[in-house]
């Protein structure tokens, strides 16, 4: 039977990181956060602005391979991303977010409106409350750029073209004496302001 961890000998440059697919591969959701492993240090691996996974320089084509390695991410509160195994921890280097949200479907309208999002990697997210959408100020450009929080403290930068989509469900909704554009969902409203924070 032909594993990830199998497959991973087959991509070029991936041999260094058949120990960390040995450690999760075949598991659903891993508890990420419940895992203490040693800090092993930086190996090379990068996410790129447009998603793409890169391996020392290389991208990694393998979409199973990429599934696998998003599926043990972690932000830690120190700020820095990290694929994490029970047994080590390494760096991942992130350009602006880990993941892209490249699908979007609205139930609903109003206040009772649902978003639910896909990402690049097949998560699929209910936007509310436990899954915020923050909007932050573009450089360059000044424009503003919508993430949504997929899990923990990583997020999914929400693409070019759904933005238009996001922009035509937006209403506005008085907040503070003056009225704020902003989007519905899952009984929370989002404003379409900036927040540069990210989640801490």
């Amino acid at each position: 039977m032909t594993t990830d961890a199998t497959k991973a000998q087959d991509e070029p440059g991936l041999g260094t990181l058949d120990n960390l697919l040995r450690g999760v591969s075949g598991r659903a959701a891993p508890p990420v956060e419940r895992w203490q492993p040693p800090y092993c240090g930086d190996i090379g691996l990068k996410i790129g602005a447009d998603g793409t996974w890169l391996y020392q320089n290389s991208p990694i084509g393998r979409q199973a391979l990429v599934k696998l390695f998003a599926s043990v991410l972690r932000k830690d509160a120190d700020g820095r991303t990290y694929l994490v195994t029970p047994a080590e921890k390494v760096d991942v280097a992130v350009e602006d977010a880990p993941f892209l949200a490249v699908e979007m479907q609205a139930r609903g309208t109003g206040r009772d409106q649902e978003l639910h999002f896909r990402t690049n990697v097949d998560d699929v997210v209910r936007c509310g409350p436990g899954h915020p959408l923050r909007f932050a100020k573009q450089q360059p450009g000044g424009g503003l750029k919508p993430y949504l929080l997929v899990r923990g403290r990583l997020e999914a930068l929400v693409t070019r073209a759904l933005v238009y989509d996001l922009a035509a469900l937006a209403v506005e909704e008085s907040r503070d004496g003056r009225d704020v554009p902003g989007i519905w969902s899952g009984g929370a409203f989002f404003a379409m302001t900036e927040a540069p924070q990210e989640p801490a």
